[in-house]
């Protein structure tokens, strides 16, 4: 499916990763403090506005606000009272200015007592016994079946009109919220080591809610907050307006409004201007969150973007091969987690000719996915990808802008996913997830692109028919929505397809299916493809060559007809002998790789697959190993490689005997 950043709703969007790599612009420049942004410098803008009218509206405008004037009753807008009089003759001006104050105080009240309340009940949940987490569980869920402004009435009422009683309502109505987002914050900590480890230590149920429960899930909880004092605003406001609030001769922005409503079709200023203050507060207060969790995501940027920069490229290096659709050299990929940095990718170099089908195997948490998702530039958010070189269709990557690197690899390389179920936009149509990459990339119209999408259906063998583009991804089986998928990644006509498990989850005859589907865009078009896959068989069947992966570098490198029977790193040797066939024991043990893998934040030095290695020496667990070229096209990165197993009769070979 063709990487395309065109669109939002695009099956294979692309994102670029935040680290980037090479000499690029990706992740490189010092990032600027959102504080600093367009926005952050709104927001402060806004907000000092705020607080310089709710200190100085009372003493600059509070006498005017409620000195009567019988000669100027309920006039309208003149350059003596800009916005007009009330009906004792006040000025609203003065009035809305002066109730800046008693407006947001109000609101920042109720969603401290509001938040108090419902993340001290949401917390409990962590800490309480089974019984009494499924009773506040259960009672968080009743009062969250009632809306938020109905409980903010009835409570209203209940302690009376007046700014008090509303203040109070409000709190009670916004607590739940409060507590159902504590909870599920809470869930997650409740679970790890460190809290079984206190709950073992005796530690009692108020040290555990403050010391390891409450700080875990304090950001994200004072980001709600933020955002909460807007709606509480607004909320309040209405309580006001409908005379559940501040009552005379107190008075706010929603008993303003109200007031005003009363001649809004002879003068609307009196009634406008208090809805355009509530909202500019409202405002300011959700931006303030949206500048707050930006910060929060940027301040954690810094553990894992401290990565060290790829080496400057020395002088003279060789150009890419002209065979060659891609080459890359020592990548490597860091993620964060938490306070450590996680390695999964650790120095991957492979090429690519036009025409080749390179299988990547490995067992599950190798690195193999990830390698793509680098490839493509489409690592998740806060992943760092570095490397020595990286050539993709004759250009360095590391030198192109941004812009150029998504542009090329959005029309030279594409990508099919495991499953395409998620790969797919639900809601959009066949149609729309076909054509939009080539009409965005290429400028193609649409009736023309609907067109080729047509084509590129019927050579995936499905029914090039305007009803299949009219359907949606849920309404096709999973075969023929990688077959779909398999037809978005040609669209492009591209020069590499990365393939990262396709035919996972598949019968087996819809797994050939799209083997053949692979090898005739390959045959057709002379397109590299990347096959990633947990199929040892399947991969020694259909590709030129099986790199394998262990530890987040490449093994071993070798062509796929001496896989079975010519493999000479351990590793190797033990997916090889894990593979099942017909002649296999039924009643004996499975083969397979004893021991765990490695650990993905662990160090670099020495053999990955030093614990797990029956041929390990003292050298392998103080130096890495180095690929060695052991035959043409074989290479292995182990310092005692297996001998070749040599089938009785045949005489060995120059590479048995290395």
């Amino acid at each position: 499916m063709a990487p395309s950043p065109s669109s939002p709703s695009s099956p294979s969007l692309r994102r670029p990763s935040r680290g980037g790599g090479g000499d690029g612009d990706g992740g490189s420049r010092p990032s600027r403090s959102c504080w600093a942004t367009p926005m952050g410098v709104v927001v402060l803008a806004m907000l000092g506005s705020l607080a310089v009218l709710a200190v100085a509206g009372p003493l600059w405008w509070g006498h005017a606000a409620d000195r009567p004037d019988p000669s100027a009753v309920l006039q309208g807008p003149t350059g003596r009272h800009p916005l007009g009089t009330d009906h004792l003759g006040r000025d609203l001006l003065a009035r809305l200015l002066a109730s800046t104050w008693p407006s947001l105080l109000p609101a920042v009240a109720a969603t401290l007592l509001g938040a108090a309340a419902g993340i001290t009940l949401g917390a409990l949940t962590a800490v309480v016994g089974r019984r009494a987490r499924r009773l506040l569980g259960a009672f968080v869920n009743l009062l969250l079946a009632f809306p938020a402004l109905l409980i903010a009435m009835f409570f209203a009422a209940l302690f009376g009109a007046g700014a008090r009683g509303a203040v109070f309502a409000l709190a009670v109505a916004c607590a739940p919220g409060f507590a159902r987002l504590t909870q599920t914050l809470a869930a997650g900590v409740a679970g790890t080591d460190f809290m079984a480890a206190a709950r073992v230590l005796g530690l009692r149920r108020h040290r555990l809610l403050l010391r390891h429960v409450l700080p875990h899930v304090a950001e994200p909880l004072l980001l709600n907050v933020t955002v909460a004092v807007g709606s509480a605003l607004v909320a309040l406001s209405g309580l006001s307006f409908l005379g559940l609030g501040a009552q005379s001769p107190s008075y706010d922005w929603g008993l303003l409004l109200s007031q005003g409503l009363e001649r809004v079709y002879t003068e609307p200023l009196p009634a406008v201007a208090p809805g355009i203050a509530i909202v500019y507060a409202g405002v300011a207060f959700q931006l303030l969150g949206e500048v707050l969790a930006k910060t929060a995501t940027r301040r954690a940027a810094p553990r894992h973007a401290e990565e060290p920069a790829p080496p400057p490229a020395p002088a003279g290096r060789r150009p890419a091969s002209p065979d060659h659709v891609l080459e890359v050299e020592d990548l490597r990929v860091a993620l964060p987690a938490g306070d450590r940095t996680i390695r999964p990718v650790r120095g991957v170099s492979l090429a690519l000719r036009r025409g080749e089908m390179v299988g990547l195997v490995g067992e599950s948490g190798s690195g193999k996915s990830l390698t793509a998702l680098a490839l493509a530039d489409l690592l998740p958010d806060g992943a760092r990808a570095t490397w020595n070189a990286h050539w993709f269709l004759g250009a360095d990557v590391g030198s192109l802008t941004r812009g150029e690197r998504h542009r090329q690899l959005a029309t030279g390389m594409a990508m099919v996913f495991q499953n395409p179920a998620s790969a797919f936009n639900p809601a959009l149509r066949i149609e729309t997830q076909l054509t939009e990459a080539v009409r965005a990339h290429h400028g193609t119209p649409r009736d023309q692109a609907v067109e080729q999408a047509l084509v590129q259906l019927r050579r995936v063998a499905l029914p090039g028919e305007r009803r299949l583009l009219r359907s949606r991804p849920f309404q096709l089986s999973g075969g023929q929505r990688q077959r779909v998928a398999i037809a978005a990644a040609s669209m492009l006509r591209p020069d590499l397809v990365i393939a990262d498990e396709p035919t996972t989850a598949l019968d087996v005859t819809v797994q050939r299916q799209i083997m053949d589907l692979l090898r005739r865009l390959r045959r057709d078009d002379a397109t590299a493809i990347l096959f990633i896959s947990h199929d040892i068989a399947l991969v020694a069947d259909t590709c030129d060559r099986v790199l394998v992966m262990y530890g987040g570098t490449i093994v071993e490198s070798l062509p796929a007809r001496r896989l079975a029977d010519g493999a000479r790193h351990p590793y190797t040797r033990m997916l090889v002998a894990s593979v099942l066939d017909l002649t296999a024991d039924r009643d004996g043990t499975p083969p397979t790789v004893e021991g765990p893998p490695p650990d993905a934040a662990g160090p670099d030095p020495g053999c990955p697959f030093l614990d797990r290695c029956p041929q390990r020496l003292d050298r392998c667990a103080v130096e890495g190993p180095v690929p060695t070229l052991l035959a043409p096209g074989h290479e292995v990165a182990c310092w005692r490689p297996l001998p070749l197993a040599v089938p009785p009769g045949q005489p060995e070979t120059e590479e048995a005997e290395t």
